[in-house]
């Protein structure tokens, strides 16, 4: 790759910076949900629990926190998908490419941390939900990818 096709060190370290605004802004989204989710399951310290735990009207609390939860777990997915490929398509320097990815691989854990709460904290008779699952299918990918491209195939075929 020419140094000339190569976006310049001003627009990489805006790009950072800009990233790094935008992922404490999601997490500040996530942990706000969060917060609300646990709230709307504190009727039970079992989980899954048996939906005759609560009473109607905290699981009508639990229904739609949860469903706050899950559409931003797929609107992030989405998100996120969209992120890896701008960033691959920019043409950053190797190194820098691999920096915005480590960023976003410490924002996808911290975040699974929150998501993995549609799995743990939920009743024991659940309904379900393709979009959910293809959602998950998607984020372990994402997650995937990002680490092989960290790494990379030199980093790979040293463990052969």
């Amino acid at each position: 790759m020419s140094t000339s096709a190569a976006p310049d060190s001003a627009a990489f370290d805006k790009a950072r910076t800009g990233l790094w605004a935008s992922l404490q802004k999601h997490l500040a989204s996530i942990y706000a949900a969060e917060t609300d989710y646990r709230a709307a399951t504190r009727f039970t310290d079992t989980f899954p629990f048996s939906a005759s735990a609560a009473t109607p009207q905290q699981l009508l609390d639990y229904q739609h926190q949860r469903a706050v939860l899950r559409d931003l777990f797929v609107d992030e997915t989405t998100q996120l998908d969209t992120l890896v490929k701008a960033i691959r398509a920019k043409g950053y320097a190797e190194s820098d490419q691999k920096l915005l990815l480590l960023m976003l691989l410490g924002y996808l854990d911290l975040a699974e941390t929150v998501f993995a709460l549609l799995d743990t904290h939920r009743p024991s008779q659940l309904e379900p939900d393709e979009e959910l699952d293809e959602a998950r299918g998607r984020f372990e990918r994402i997650r995937n990818f990002i680490r092989l491209n960290i790494r990379g195939v030199a980093g790979l075929l040293k463990g052969i």
